[in-house]
């Protein structure tokens, strides 16, 4: 009798374990059910090769045992597909594995590097569409924005290829007779590469196709909050690879949060890191490095400016203060968010200006009319209330928008405000978001100055006919950004010339011009070919 007793309460309690069982799997199967991946509309995900949940961490073979987290549309809040982040142990692993490619890599002659950097710029324009599409869903930009951010790794691409025949040092002058004095370049090894939300791909581009035509291997961690991206982004560049049959580790990544971050950047094998976010994260990954002395490559905050003079075409002047404040909904480094009027022209452009805002079409950023998308998180919804809060308290007017926008996603009115002072804290402070504040001046010099009163140094623009106020402009008493503008918006840069900026924007320069050198190291080289043995400066030790 025991005996059947003991059964039965075995078996009904066999019977619960196994409701509870399917109940865990109905709640999981429902739950994945519920991602947009496995809607229709949004089946063109699986083009990309992604799935509902996804590994987070390429090294040669994909992998990720660490947390799993949901990436989600900034246009209406729900969850696209799930990534499996890297654990330390992978982290450890990955590293390993990129500092063993690296001495295949620096093996590989430079033009040849060139020719795989095309490979992937080639593979890139394949699915520059979907994957221009994907960044619009799980970023928020607007679809053309999307796409073009594809287009700049493309770009940087086909830079690079010509690059990997041109670089070298110079063969200088030797004062002794027998001797030839050269500069050599070599690649530093491995790099680093921590990349924000706001351009999960062209960042990683231009970092990336640099550093490989200069003989480096990548490793690459990207925004939390963009990791689909940087998971179809690498199984591009991956399939290159494996086609080439390199080792896949060449160009690593690791999904991951700060714990990742950091020890990238504590990291003494990691020759070269590469940081671009908020000016605040920046200071402590500088910090980390340089007590460990590494390189590093900063790209980070901007308070840019515009600065409009009595003379301006003001046909250029609207739009260009439009695109610069509004794209992206605010969140580029080179928005703009000063717009300094000449009093004899604040009234008139304020009113064009408010007029082109409310013409501007705010809506699904995947839907090829909309103009204007989401904020990226619901975090950035509260930090554009707080900053259009601040402008009020501290003397500002909102001229146009202020608001949250009611409707699913994180939408908010691009806004204007009027009236701050130009050295009011808020103005001073970099809100990630499309607030622009519009102030007056009157003379030149007072113009330039407030350009350069705010501690970063990233972009800047004036619109004049004025040749003399151009070249002083462009002059040491001019502005003091990295990137200095005439007649065109603060936004918008080429990937032909260095990318960044001084003071707190970090002093890093990334994509074009010599902003190879950043991802290389120089020796300077005497050769003596001579029988003799003359010292420099005529010095004689006999």
């Amino acid at each position: 009798m025991q005996r059947v007793i003991t059964q039965t309460v075995s078996i009904t309690r066999c019977s619960a374990f196994r409701r509870k069982v399917l109940f865990s799997c109905y709640r999981q199967t429902a739950a994945m059910s519920t991602l947009l991946i496995n809607q229709p509309k949004y089946s063109w995900l699986k083009e990309l090769g992604l799935r509902e949940e996804n590994d987070g961490v390429y090294n040669g073979t994909w992998g990720g045992k660490g947390e799993v987290i949901t990436s989600y549309c900034p246009a209406n809040n729900e969850p696209i597909a799930k990534v499996r982040q890297a654990t330390m142990q992978e982290y450890e692993e990955t590293v390993k594995k990129a500092k063993d490619a690296w001495k295949v890599w620096a093996d590989i002659p430079a033009p040849k590097r060139g020719e795989i950097v095309r490979q992937i710029g080639d593979a890139l324009r394949k699915k520059s569409k979907v994957l221009g599409s994907l960044v619009s869903l799980e970023m928020g930009k607007i679809f053309v924005e999307g796409v073009g951010e594809v287009q700049e790794y493309i770009d940087v691409c086909d830079y690079a290829v010509g690059l990997s025949r041109m670089i070298g040092g110079p063969v200088l002058p030797s004062e002794r007779p027998g001797h030839a004095l050269i500069e050599q370049w070599n690649p530093v090894g491995l790099v680093g590469i921590i990349t924000a939300f706001n351009f999960p791909v062209a960042v990683y581009g231009w970092n990336n196709a640099i550093a490989l035509i200069s003989g480096n291997v990548c490793l690459w961690k990207g925004a939390p909050t963009t990791p689909l991206t940087s998971v179809a982004v690498t199984k591009i560049v991956a399939e290159v690879l494996e086609e080439n049959k390199l080792p896949g580790a060449i160009c690593s990544m690791t999904c991951g949060g700060a714990d990742i971050g950091t020890a990238l950047a504590k990291d003494e094998r990691v020759d070269l890191v590469s940081f671009t976010g908020s000016t605040n994260v920046g200071k402590q990954v500088a910090l980390t490095v340089q007590e460990r002395f590494g390189r590093q490559l900063l790209e980070l905050g901007g308070n840019n400016a515009i600065i409009v003079f009595e003379d301006a075409d003001l046909n250029l002047v609207i739009p260009s203060a439009l695109f610069a404040a509004v794209g992206t909904a605010g969140q580029r480094c080179t928005t703009t968010r000063r717009l300094f009027l000449h009093e004899s022209v604040h009234d008139v452009v304020v009113e064009k200006l408010a007029k082109a805002y409310k013409q501007v079409r705010i809506g699904d950023p995947w839907d090829p009319s909309t103009m204007y998308g989401p904020l990226h998180t619901k975090q950035a919804v509260d930090m554009y209330l707080a900053a259009v809060d601040q402008a009020k308290q501290q003397g500002g007017t909102v001229v146009c928008g202020g608001k949250v926008i009611d409707r699913p996603g994180n939408y908010v009115e691009p806004t204007i405000v009027t009236g701050l002072a130009h050295n009011a804290p808020i103005v001073h402070t970099e809100t990630f978001a499309p607030i622009l504040y519009v102030l007056k001046f009157k003379t030149e010099e007072e113009a330039f100055a407030r350009n350069n009163e705010v501690k970063q140094g990233l972009s800047s623009s004036i619109f004049t006919t004025d040749m003399g106020k151009v070249f002083r402009w462009l002059g040491p008493k001019g502005s003091d950004c990295g990137i200095v503008n005439v007649n065109i918006p603060t936004s918008g840069a080429e990937i032909g010339g260095a990318f960044g900026g001084e003071k707190h924007t970090g002093g890093g320069r990334e994509s074009g011009s010599d902003a190879w050198k950043q991802y290389m190291r120089r020796s300077t080289c005497t050769i003596n070919y001579s029988k003799e043995l003359p010292l420099a400066q005529g010095i004689k030790f006999e």
